[in-house]
């Protein structure tokens, strides 16, 4: 559901050139799980994917940031062919800092989704906040959209979709499936 206008949602959509995603409670529905020997499972939604894909087709970079590490956001960040995948960082503020310095965007160009205070920094900064539907409060009241899913559970694609309508992509991409083959 908008949180914001939604022509001011639409434009400030438009503008995004980066989607940078926190991952526990965003592209995962925030439990983590342990096997008897010890490693860390985490399941992440195939549409969520899906969407990520599509967004990078249409041109725009996809970025993970995360305060934790994990083999398997590895893992499923390569399969993606997401190339800036922080973690580990304390401070995800530096982390974002330096996102910036690197793809030489403004803070208006970058849309960011999370769901809990560790993102409230970000949120803030820039030019399209999101907060999944289940985020802690009070993130919905920072966010310009939140989505109508929770995390993990295709929170994620509703943010590429909006963007991809946005900058009237989403179209073009469904039409590959409707019509394969045709250029």
């Amino acid at each position: 559901m908008p949180h914001t206008d939604p022509d001011i949602l639409l434009e400030k959509a438009r503008r995004i050139r980066l989607l940078v995603l926190d991952v526990d409670g965003v592209l995962t529905d925030g439990r983590i799980t342990y096997t008897a020997e010890g490693v860390q499972v985490q399941s992440f939604h195939v549409r969520d994917g899906f969407g990520i894909k599509r967004l990078q087709e249409a041109g725009v970079a996809v970025a993970i940031l995360s305060a934790r590490r994990s083999e398997a956001l590895a893992r499923r960040a390569a399969e993606l062919g997401i190339d800036r995948v922080i973690q580990g960082k304390e401070s995800k503020t530096a982390a974002f800092d330096g996102l910036l310095a690197e793809t030489g965007l403004t803070d208006d160009e970058v849309a960011y989704v999370g769901d809990d205070w560790v993102d409230l920094p970000i949120l803030r900064r820039v030019g399209l906040a999101v907060a999944v539907a289940d985020a802690a409060p009070p993130l919905a009241d920072y966010a310009h959209f939140v989505t109508a899913r929770p995390g993990g559970r295709g929170a994620v694609r509703e943010v590429c979709d909006l963007i991809l309508r946005a900058q009237n992509r989403w179209a073009d991409c469904l039409n590959r499936y409707l019509n394969p083959g045709v250029p």
